[in-house]
């Protein structure tokens, strides 16, 4: 896949693992932060789940040899209402280059990924503080579907 003149989109292997849970930790710089739990070795098995897994995929936005951004995808659930709806997690593109592309590559390419999943629909959820995300996101045609609640469920 390739998207942007410099920038090609590929799915992740398993060498990828240590430039990918990198590039994860700048999600967690403000106005972001560490998950509840998060730990290393929970980042490890969730690489490794996503890229094994049929209905999962690790997206790289790679510039030369340099891996710049990364998104998860999943085919997540089947809704009475709408069929099979994918979910794009992780979405993170490098602070040094952002605004060249990279992110508007990923986001086509986890759109074409969810089509070619039949799915009908790609959410993902941001973070409140996430203005700037917010910003793109809007931008690159997404819209407010819903509000996003949670509960955590503690160990």
């Amino acid at each position: 896949m390739s998207n942007k003149p410099g920038i090609t989109i590929r799915p992740a292997g398993l060498a990828d693992e240590p430039a990918v849970l990198a590039l994860l930790e700048e999600l967690f710089e403000p106005p972001g932060g560490f998950p509840h739990g998060y730990t290393l070795d929970r980042g490890r098995q969730g690489f490794r789940y996503a890229v094994s897994q049929e209905h999962a995929d690790v997206l790289l936005a790679v510039e030369g040899s340099r891996i710049i951004g990364m998104a998860s995808v999943y085919k997540d659930y089947f809704s009475i209402r709408d069929g099979w709806r994918c979910w794009l997690q992780d979405l993170v593109v490098t602070k040094s280059v952002r605004s060249r592309g990279a992110g508007r590559a990923l986001l086509d390419a986890a759109t074409a990924w969810a089509r070619q999943q039949s799915c009908t629909h790609l959410d993902l959820s941001s973070g409140l503080g996430r203005e700037d995300a917010h910003r793109f996101y809007l931008r690159e045609g997404m819209e407010r579907g819903s509000y996003n609640f949670r509960r955590r469920i503690e160990d």
